[in-house]
């Protein structure tokens, strides 16, 4: 079972991922301050970012802007939503 970490999203103790998502010291640092639950919902969005902007994935520039993106996303700053995203209703 993963480990339960201080889900820097969240705030809170929650269940953690059960390896690395990247290699070194960057996916250390992911594995130790970000929940499943957290590490999931990036994946949706990254992947809402990437289809609805054409991203190349090849291209330094979308590498890039994916990792600052992810950085907002975590710490829960202003990150880039879609143009016409319309959040779902709770």
């Amino acid at each position: 079972m993963p480990a339960m970490v201080m889900c820097r999203k969240y705030k809170t103790m929650m269940e953690g991922l059960a390896a690395a998502p990247f290699p070194g010291e960057r996916g250390q640092q992911i594995l130790a301050t970000v929940s499943r639950q957290a590490w999931q919902e990036w994946l949706r969005h990254q992947t809402m970012l990437i289809n609805e902007n054409h991203l190349n994935l090849m291209a330094p520039t979308t590498q890039i802007f994916l990792a600052e993106q992810l950085t907002k996303f975590l710490d829960d700053a202003d990150y880039e939503r879609p143009k016409g995203y319309v959040p779902p209703k709770a």
